[in-house]
């Protein structure tokens, strides 16, 4: 998750003095949501979802009963309890998968543990029982020896690399990943298929900088991850992106679009860069590539076409679907450059 729930947290709390973090530590089988989905639940409001329906409804009613039981000033601190959800037909659902969750009342005291802000990816730690502050790991080192060795090893191989930042259960032990903000994503174009990108990756975990070169060229309106930027040259606007950016380029102009393609590569500390493109559109760029002095180590990061090798379709909201399913799995296995697309090329090549 995104640090934005921390400032969302600070603000129920402050508005309403206490608030219960309601968190899925362990889900199995067919369930809603996964691991570390949360919501935040007040008195009078509350903000995140761990999966609609009668989960969240149940989740909810539990979570201002437990407001109620401690809305006194001698509430104990850092108080948790966990609930057993089996999703059957007690709660209306035929899922037939079993969640956990766990409850943890958060109060003005609890919020003098909790940081305002960091400009660091964190893991955030603690025992799922009563009484133990919140634990804010921003490096590899970050590790208490209170902790047992395998909580130690686990944050260590999480910010060493060398396993994916994932929310984690161990030994009674909960771990969840605290994100600096959404990915940066710059889109070129403001096309049919530029407008159902930013309508694919609404509530997904992307701030889009959305470029073309006239202000009439966009819609009247756009969702709130969505900031427009115009620019008469659109690879001027590559100098505004910061270091990790993906860059998806699907313009009017092939010309524009090499362009473009051409600053990221130059110019950019980029994550990603994707054309729109048939395939003869990319042996064309990659070709021109070489001749203006890009090394082929950058060349073969372009991904033309993008979007899913087998997710077939031109219509514009497939393209849309297909790009985001790819960048989801990109930002689940942490950033890898071998994409699910790079797999089903590699496969296709022995087909």
């Amino acid at each position: 998750m995104t640090r934005e729930w921390l400032t969302n947290l600070r603000e129920m709390v402050e508005a309403e003095r206490s608030a219960i973090r309601v968190t899925i530590i362990r889900a199995d089988g067919s369930t809603p949501r996964g691991v570390g989905c949360a919501m935040i639940v007040g008195r009078t409001a509350f903000s995140g979802t761990i999966g609609g329906g009668a989960l969240e409804m149940g989740a909810l009613r539990t979570a201002r009963r437990l407001l109620a039981l401690f809305a006194t000033d001698t509430a104990p601190q850092w108080w948790r309890e966990v609930h057993d959800f089996p999703l059957g037909p007690a709660l209306g659902q035929c899922c037939g998968g079993f969640i956990q969750l766990l409850f943890e009342r958060v109060g003005e005291a609890e919020l003098r543990d909790v940081p305002i802000a960091s400009s660091k990816d964190m893991l955030l730690v603690r025992h799922i029982k009563p009484g133990q502050p919140w634990r804010f790991a921003t490096h590899r080192k970050d590790d208490e020896d209170a902790w047992p060795l395998k909580i130690r090893g686990y944050v260590r191989k999480c910010f060493s690399g060398t396993r994916g930042r994932d929310a984690a259960l161990i030994s009674d032990w909960f771990i969840e990943p605290i994100n600096v903000s959404n990915q940066d994503m710059f889109l070129y174009g403001a096309g049919h298929v530029g407008r159902a990108v930013t309508k694919a990756f609404v509530d997904l975990p992307f701030k889009i900088y959305w470029v073309d070169t006239h202000s009439e060229r966009y819609p009247s309106d756009f969702p709130e991850n969505v900031t427009k930027l115009v620019a008469r040259d659109p690879a001027d606007a590559v100098r505004h992106a910061p270091p990790g950016a993906w860059h998806v380029i699907m313009t009017h102009s092939h010309a524009i679009d090499f362009d473009i393609c051409h600053a990221v590569m130059k110019h950019c500390d980029f994550g990603y860069i994707g054309v729109i493109a048939s395939k003869t559109k990319r042996v064309r760029f990659e070709r021109r590539l070489r001749e203006v002095g890009i090394p082929d180590p950058l060349i073969a990061q372009l991904q033309a076409p993008i979007g899913l090798a087998r997710l077939d379709g031109k219509e514009p909201a497939v393209i849309a679907v297909s790009l985001a399913a790819d960048f989801l799995l990109r930002l689940q296995i942490g950033g890898i450059q071998r994409s699910l697309l790079q797999t089903e090329r590699a496969e296709g090549a022995h087909d």
